[in-house]
């Protein structure tokens, strides 16, 4: 990562803020809407309705916290083995599809929980031991061959985090971010 896109990357509370603002921005448009619009698809010319967008995002924020607890567990979080098998429109399917039987109000009440206990979890995220001795291969840690104050995202690096398993005739990809995980 170059200086520039470090200096792009939000601090870790400046990410959390950013989470929350947008959640909440949601929670409002939604809370603003009758009763009968919230469960209208066609949501974006498509086929959802604000309520499943609710849990659509719900779903992701669950898929984040199962993600850290696996991390504090040393392994992989179950999510890894599912991303890499489906595609993210079945996912994003079958997730609202099990949340589809929900009353609006429960699933405004759901997402809220699940939302806040992200945030919690986020804010009791406290920088990993290991994480200074992180840097991208081939660079300074602060993007400067010529050194210059370390710039990292704030937040933990979790540790020893294993690339998901690939599938029989998987390809591999690879490109920025990617650490030539499999797909």
């Amino acid at each position: 990562m170059g200086r520039d896109e470090a200096e792009r990357v939000p601090s870790r509370r400046r990410a959390i803020r950013i989470l929350d603002d947008g959640m909440r921005e949601v929670f409002v448009l939604y809370d603003g809407l009758p009763p009968r619009a919230r469960t209208t698809p066609g949501l974006g010319g498509g086929d959802w309705s604000p309520k499943d967008l609710l849990g659509h995002l719900e779903s992701w924020q669950e898929y984040a916290l199962e993600a850290l607890d696996a991390w504090d567990g040393d392994h992989g979080p179950a999510i890894d083995k599912v991303i890499w098998s489906t595609s993210t429109s079945a996912l994003n399917r079958d997730a609202v599809a099990r949340k589809a039987a929900r009353r609006p109000a429960d699933q405004r009440r759901h997402a809220e929980a699940i939302h806040e206990r992200l945030l919690a979890r986020l804010e009791g995220i406290r920088r990993h031991p290991l994480e200074a001795s992180w840097h991208v291969a081939g660079a300074h840690a602060s993007g400067d061959p010529a050194g210059g104050p370390a710039r990292r995202p704030a937040g933990p690096v979790p540790p020893r985090r294993r690339a998901p398993q690939a599938a029989p005739g998987a390809r591999r990809r690879a490109g920025p971010g990617s650490l030539n995980q499999t797909r």
